[in-house]
């Protein structure tokens, strides 16, 4: 064998290292197959909208997939890890267009703009005016049904603050929906 063809020695079988990428490159392709719903789900859920969703999966994806080896060695649960990915990328990007743009001229509006099913319904209203921490702990709680544990794990805060996020997140929907339940009787 020549030099470039190093080789990798694994479970009694020698491996080049071609070999090894492309057996990562499959598992990883496996994980995908297998996490792709459930993780467009959790984005639309986080984002409120299926195409910002798409675009955080896809983001937090690409990521992990360079370095899928290293996260499916050092993690023990690859999807708390990309939950947990996709939740910071979303508060990050949260963070970074929350700014105003002033522009001269408004932009043109699309007349035939798809329209997302749940826009007018009060609970999903309610819960996109959360703040995004609030709204991933309400998401991953009760969406996801992880327990308090596997979301302090996952988002790397402690569980008193799983806890009283999710108290404030229902608080503030029983006051958003009890408003709006009142205000449609009255």
């Amino acid at each position: 064998m020549t030099a470039a063809a190093s080789l990798v020695a694994g479970g009694g079988q020698v491996w080049t290292e071609r070999e090894v990428d492309g057996a990562r490159q499959a598992d990883f392709a496996d994980f995908v197959r297998a996490a792709l719903p459930g993780l467009l789900r959790y984005g639309h859920a986080l984002t409120g909208n299926p195409h910002d969703a798409a675009d955080l999966v896809q983001t937090v994806l690409e990521k992990i997939g360079t370095r899928w080896a290293n996260v499916y060695q050092k993690t023990g649960d690859p999807i708390a890890y990309v939950r947990r990915s996709m939740a910071n990328a979303h508060v990050s990007r949260w963070r970074r267009t929350r700014r105003e743009s002033l522009v001269a001229d408004p932009p043109e509006t699309s007349p035939c703009a798809p329209k997302d099913p749940f826009e007018h319904e009060p609970l999903w209203q309610a819960l996109r005016n959360l703040p995004p921490r609030q709204r991933t702990v309400l998401v991953l709680r009760y969406y996801e049904g992880l327990s308090e544990v596997e979301i302090a794990e996952a988002l790397g805060i402690s569980q008193g603050t799983v806890k009283s996020q999710a108290s404030k997140a229902i608080a503030s929907l029983r006051g958003k929906l009890g408003q709006q339940e009142g205000s449609e009787a009255g």
